[in-house]
């Protein structure tokens, strides 16, 4: 029972690919099919926009990070450095949740700077090592989650399945970054889970929602009231073996 307790209630669904959990205060989805993590929530950084405030949230992003680093193209700042300055105009003041490419990069690092659920190797999710331009890509890893994992079909009017795994999906406005650079760097490959679609958008687009992910599963962190109840379990079973084995002799 205790063990179980550790798990903080996971529920599995039919096929067992997806599960919840909650760690450390926040909730996760656990994928078995592609041993990755998600935040629950879509829209993550419009929830914590929305919870503590649009200026605090950018300002303790941009406290973590004041420049990201790309391949060269001409949105950098200088031109062609391969460097981005970052400002609070990367991120939506009427949108909650929506950011250019930059400013997403800059939410998944403040994420890590926070140990959010328990884990700091939160990243983008990535759109394969061949992305296509096209609805059915199941190799990028939103694609995997809208396809393989849960049932979408693809195509105008059919948005990513409600499912009681995640909230606040599709996201906000349903398309959402990944981490790969397009063939051209000023643009990034996207994928709109209103329809199924992968495609590209410029990077200075602050029009597009962040969905962080995390390889493999960030293990659950025991409650310290259960640490300390298996603790005191244990020194009492230790102590109860010695007085017996002290009567026997």
């Amino acid at each position: 029972m205790l063990f179980g307790g550790l798990l903080l209630a996971a529920t599995f669904n039919a096929q067992a690919t997806l599960t919840t959990y909650t760690n450390t205060g926040a909730d996760l989805v656990y994928s078995s099919v592609s041993d990755v993590t998600w935040t629950a929530d879509a829209n993550l950084l419009g929830t914590m926009m929305n919870q503590q405030g649009y200026g605090n949230v950018v300002g303790a992003i941009l406290a973590v990070t004041s420049v990201i680093y790309d391949t060269p193209n001409s949105l950098d700042t200088p031109a062609n450095s391969g460097q981005y300055t970052l400002s609070s105009g990367d991120f939506s003041a009427s949108t909650y949740g929506q950011t250019n490419w930059f400013g997403a990069i800059a939410f998944i690092n403040y994420l890590n700077s926070i140990n959010y659920g328990g884990g700091n190797q939160w990243r983008l999710p990535s759109a394969g090592t061949n992305p296509q331009a096209d609805t059915g890509q199941t190799t990028s890893e939103l694609g995997q989650l809208y396809y393989t994992e849960l049932n979408g079909i693809g195509g105008n009017g059919n948005a990513l399945p409600d499912s009681s795994f995640f909230i606040n999906e599709p996201g906000v406005g349903g398309t959402n970054w990944t981490g790969t650079e397009a063939q051209n760097p000023r643009s990034a490959w996207t994928f709109n889970l209103n329809n199924g679609n992968q495609s590209t958008t410029r990077k200075n687009s602050a029009t597009v929602g962040v969905w962080a992910i995390s390889s493999g599963q960030i293990a659950p962190v025991p409650l310290p009231g259960a640490a300390w109840l298996f603790a005191s379990g244990l020194a009492g079973l230790i102590g109860y073996r010695k007085r017996t084995f002290a009567g026997i002799q």
